[in-house]
Parts: structure tokens; C-alpha cells; sequence
């Protein structure tokens, strides 16, 4: 059973980003940029493929990463990760102690400018759809078999540089669980992140609201987007009590989630 890492980055011009990361598998990195671009070699015994594309968008960043990806088991990671140095190896045990598991979701604590620390993962256990939406990207890993055979991608409407700014990773996740995928918890550490800041948030603002109504529909559907709006309102009112009224972001949330059904109807 070999591991592989799927980085998505913007703008490298050297390869320094493997000693930051911690490098210690075979890794495919989507670099976009302005100019395209392939080169493979080895980074302390391990194969890299560097791969640079005149093109922008998260979603087709990590596509284009799943899509030449050979591993057994693959790890999505972005650039601002720092790995444990046996990430390796407890990500392949954390498989086999759970051969029915295609997806994992291992902890990475994110270290907020603030000084507090965000940990998604508390324990080991079964991830179910009432629970799926506070893991990210950077938290998967998953049987590559199990992914491609369910024809599983990642949206190209959702995303740093796509329509609307992020979700990528949610629907990915819920996806797999529509399709009979098996997802598991687990808290060891694999990677550890210093907040730098985001090249899509910008603060709960309309936008932002906006964009988790598309997120929504997108995962809810007609039948079930309205209930993830309203819980969410109800949830997560801290985040906007200081800056909107609940009515305008429900009317935001609204208005993402009419934008969303106008574009399946377009297309």
C-alpha cells in the first residue's frame, strides 16, 4: 500500500515548497500559473510530478491531481500544510485498522493568528451526513480505487477561483457519502497549519452568504437546501450578529441559492 500527496498551489517558481510541506511521500503538485509546464523527478527517494497550468480554480487544480494520481491511498493537501514527519505511515496503518474505510479524515490542527487552535477531529469513529460539513479538504484521505470507480471530482462551480468562493470540499464529501462511500474519523495528527489568510474569504459579508446559499442547493437539493439555510442562521449567528441582520443574510443565502438553480436550469 503506497500513499500520495495531491497539492494544490499558485505561482511557484522552484521547488522549496517540498522541504516546507515536509515532503516524505510521492507527491503530485498542480501549480497554476502562467505557463504550462511538466517535469518529474525524485525529492529524497520519493517521485514527483510538478505539474504547471496556465489556468486558475481550485476544483480543477485538485481534479487535474486526482486524475494522473496512482497511489493506493491519496492525501489532498494545500500549500500552507506543514506534515508530521511520520504522516506516512499513520496514514497507512489508520487504513489498514479499517479496511472497510474509503474515505479517512485525519486531524490537522489549525493554528489561528488569534493564538487558539482549531481541531476538527476529536475522535475516532463512523462520519455521517449530519456531521460531514466541518471537515475540509485538507482533512481527506481516501482510497483511490474506491473515488475514481464512483466517478467522483471535485466542482468546478465551487472554489478559490471559481463562480462561487468555497465548497469544493463539502460537496465532494457528501457526494461520496450518496454513493455508498464508507467514512471514518481519525485523530491522529498527520500536518499541522499556521493561518497566513485566505485567497477567497473575505469575511462574512453578503458574498459569503451568498455563496454558502449555492452551496446549499448544491448539496440539499429543492428538498432539503431550505433546512441547511435555516440551521445554519441559527448556528452560526455569531459569526454575522456584529455585522448583519438575520434577515439579510437569509435574503442572501436565498438569492445564492435561486443563482444556483438559474445556472442547472441554463445548463
Amino acid at each position: 500500500m503506497d500513499l500520495e500527496l495531491l497539492i494544490s498551489t499558485m505561482h511557484l517558481n522552484d521547488y522549496s515548497i517540498l522541504e516546507k510541506m515536509n515532503i516524505q511521500s510521492k507527491a503530485i503538485i498542480i501549480n497554476q500559473c502562467d505557463e504550462n509546464k511538466h517535469e518529474e523527478f525524485y525529492y529524497n527517494g520519493n517521485p514527483i510530478k510538478f505539474l504547471s497550468f496556465a489556468e486558475r480554480g481550485v476544483g480543477l487544480s485538485r481534479n487535474n491531481a486526482l486524475m494522473r494520481s496512482t497511489g493506493d491511498i491519496c492525501l489532498m493537501a494545500d500549500e500552507d500544510m506543514i506534515y508530521v514527519d511520520n504522516y506516512k505511515e499513520k496514514v497507512i496503518n489508520a487504513f489498514k485498522r479499517n479496511p472497510k474505510a474509503d474515505i479517512i479524515m485525519f486531524n490537522v490542527p489549525i493554528h489561528k493568528k488569534d493564538g487558539h487552535t482549531i481541531e476538527k477531529v476529536e475522535k475516532d469513529g463512523r462520519v455521517r451526513f449530519y456531521n460531514v460539513l466541518k471537515y475540509g479538504t485538507v482533512n481527506i484521505a481516501f482510497r483511490r480505487e474506491s473515488v475514481t470507480k464512483n466517478n467522483l471530482f471535485f466542482s468546478l462551480l465551487f472554489g478559490g477561483g471559481a463562480c462561487y468562493g468555497s465548497g469544493e470540499d463539502s460537496i465532494f464529501i457528501v457526494e461520496s457519502i450518496k454513493k455508498g462511500l464508507k467514512i471514518y474519523s481519525c485523530k491522529d495528527v498527520i500536518a499541522e497549519i499556521e493561518e497566513n489568510g485566505s485567497t477567497w474569504f473575505e469575511g462574512y459579508n453578503e458574498n459569503y452568504f451568498f455563496d454558502r446559499g449555492a452551496l446549499f442547493q448544491a448539496i440539499g437539493g429543492n428538498a432539503f437546501s431550505l433546512f441547511l439555510i435555516t440551521q445554519f442562521l441559527l448556528r452560526k449567528r455569531k459569526l454575522y450578529v456584529n455585522e448583519l441582520r438575520t434577515k439579510e443574510v437569509f435574503k442572501e443565502m436565498i438569492k445564492g441559492r435561486k443563482d444556483f438553480i438559474k445556472k442547472g436550469k441554463a445548463t
